[in-house]
């Protein structure tokens, strides 16, 4: 049966163009009816039942499921959300922003409503209230990050518990044996949403099989309580050498902590954050990093999601691995004057 998707691919462009050419819903170029008019024939599509986006009742518009709640940093929220609003614009359609905290009860009520076809949520926790009736509601979605079981759902995601191994893999591979870790606000922790979880794990387990000693501790989105949690982890560990942070807020004052507790980076400690490649490029010095990448997250979580609308199938879970990018601050433990 030939579907939509299959005259888009073969006209090369996107499936809602199509819709618009059979439903005369938008205004398309006779240059690009023509080509998706010589497609239909020369395919021998013809219309069947439950075809979603002939439905009358498709708005071409996503919904993006955001709330915003403790922990919730808006410079990395808006990342994904820019990028999201940029993919949709590459199928032709709109975006609408869903920011309350309402729960399950009010994401039954924006899928009830006709402002969007299907929705992307953000901010997954591990045992999301919202999951079960995700799996009921008869509009796709897409997850941003997974729950503890993504049985019945499509999520997309960094490979969290990866990331924080390889964090750990690379700091252990040039010599050093402890370790600590400056996470997200205890707020986010209380939560326990599934990327903070994740990496936390992740990073235990692989200093535990490195044999490195490691301290966790969370840090608030200011300088004092970053510079509070810092010396608390030089008190647990005075011959910390090496630092993981999980928390882009903090990182703009890691390294003046880190110097008002007496240490230098990298000269005393190495560090490696868990960011955005441009956020890592820009601190003094440039910081070794495993890439929050974004950008890819929300462009593969749109496809997956307007494919679904256009009836394709998708795999439950797609995990990107991670990838670290080296940089000044973390040398050779040899140039590390206090190993």
């Amino acid at each position: 049966m030939v579907t939509i998707a299959d005259v888009a691919r073969h006209a090369g462009v996107a499936p809602s163009t199509v819709s618009y050419v059979l439903t005369g819903k938008r205004s398309i170029s006779a240059v690009t009816k023509s080509k998706v008019r010589e497609s239909i024939r020369t395919l021998g599509y013809r219309p069947h039942v439950g075809e979603h986006p002939l439905g009358s009742s498709r708005t071409n518009v996503l919904g993006v499921v955001l709330p915003l709640r403790a922990g919730v940093q808006m410079p990395v929220v808006m990342r994904f959300v820019a990028a999201a609003v940029v993919a949709a614009r590459r199928h032709e359609m709109d975006v609408l922003l869903v920011t309350g905290d309402l729960g399950a009860p009010g994401l039954r009520r924006a899928a009830e409503s006709a402002q969007a076809d299907g929705f992307l949520v953000m901010d997954v926790e591990m045992d999301d209230e919202r999951v079960p009736l995700l799996r009921q509601l008869t509009k796709p979605s897409v997850l941003i990050g997974h729950p503890a079981s993504a049985k019945g759902l499509t999520c997309v995601d960094l490979h969290f518990e990866e990331a924080g191994a390889l964090c750990v893999d690379h700091l252990a591979d040039l010599g050093h044996r402890s370790i600590g870790f400056l996470g997200a606000p205890s707020a986010v922790y209380r939560r326990n949403p599934g990327a903070a979880h994740r990496t936390m794990a992740g990073f235990s387990a692989a200093a535990m099989r490195r044999g490195i000693a490691v301290t966790t501790l969370p840090a608030e989105d200011d300088h004092d309580s970053v510079l509070r949690a810092i010396k608390a982890l030089l008190r647990a560990h005075p011959t910390m050498t090496a630092l993981v942070v999980h928390n882009e807020a903090a990182l703009g004052w890691v390294t003046g902590c880190l110097r008002a507790a007496g240490r230098s980076v990298p000269g005393d400690v190495a560090v490696v954050a868990i960011c955005p490649d441009e956020v890592a490029e820009q601190m003094s010095p440039p910081l070794t990093s495993v890439r929050l990448p974004a950008a890819e997250l929300a462009r593969r979580a749109v496809d997956l999601l307007v494919g679904k609308l256009d009836g394709q199938p998708s795999p439950p879970l797609m995990l990107l691995p991670p990838r670290l990018s080296r940089r000044a601050s973390t040398p050779e433990l040899n140039v590390v004057r206090r190993a």
